[in-house]
């Protein structure tokens, strides 16, 4: 099966692509794409593999699904297309970043800008359909992004995961934590942050202080 995803990733991944689970996965979300709206733009399903290649991951924030509203999506978690106002998600993410570094609170909302870093900005689903959230879940991309996960844990060291509210940390609980870097806190949304479990975690200058560790280049966040 042809998927439109970066080459580095497609000679890791070929094997899901041939499971049955995916194939049914392909005719679902072209039959959605085709009969209703759905989100990202077909083009940017993949877009978290197509700026960050397998080679190039350093760091990877798990999401759970794609925004479901007019031109937020773009295919990278938490991130939105710019002139979109932020979600409150990440409007904490940018609070978070300007207490922790020091960095002022940015005007775009695209963080393409982290993906072609080396930070895999993956959501456990990868499509959504207009204005109902979760519609795609369940469908077989769980077992897709696990495989990705799980990819990573195995054939990488030194990997920083940001895992942040329950679903992340049950998503990410295979990781190999004696090869890789786990961070883990609340999630970002008012909800939790508002009770005291996000704001304060310093992820970020965490994440780069075990980079530098490592000899590699820091985020840019």
């Amino acid at each position: 099966m042809n998927v439109n995803i970066h080459q580095s990733w497609k000679s890791l991944l070929a094997p899901e692509f041939e499971k049955p689970y995916f194939n049914s996965l392909v005719q679902f979300v072209k039959q959605e794409y085709q009969t209703t709206k759905c989100y990202p733009k077909g083009g940017h399903i993949f877009a978290a593999f197509d700026h960050c290649t397998f080679d190039d991951v350093k760091v990877v924030i798990i999401g759970q699904d794609p925004y479901h509203g007019p031109g937020q999506a773009n295919g990278l978690c938490f991130s939105v297309n710019d002139g979109i106002p932020h979600p409150p998600s990440l409007i904490n993410i940018f609070k978070e970043i300007e207490q922790d570094l020091g960095t002022p609170y940015p005007k775009s909302g695209d963080l393409t800008r982290w993906a072609d870093q080396g930070v895999l900005l993956l959501n456990a689903t990868l499509t959504v359909r207009a204005h109902q959230a979760g519609s795609h879940q369940n469908k077989g991309w769980e077992s897709f992004t696990d495989a990705v996960i799980d990819t990573v844990s195995k054939q990488k060291e030194g990997v920083v995961f940001m895992l942040w509210g329950g679903y992340a940390k049950r998503k990410g609980a295979k990781i190999d934590k004696q090869r890789h870097h786990v961070l883990a806190s609340g999630h970002p949304s008012p909800l939790s942050a508002n009770r005291g479990y996000w704001f304060g975690n310093r992820h970020f200058s965490q994440c780069n202080h075990f980079l530098s560790q490592k000899g590699l280049d820091l985020i840019n966040w």
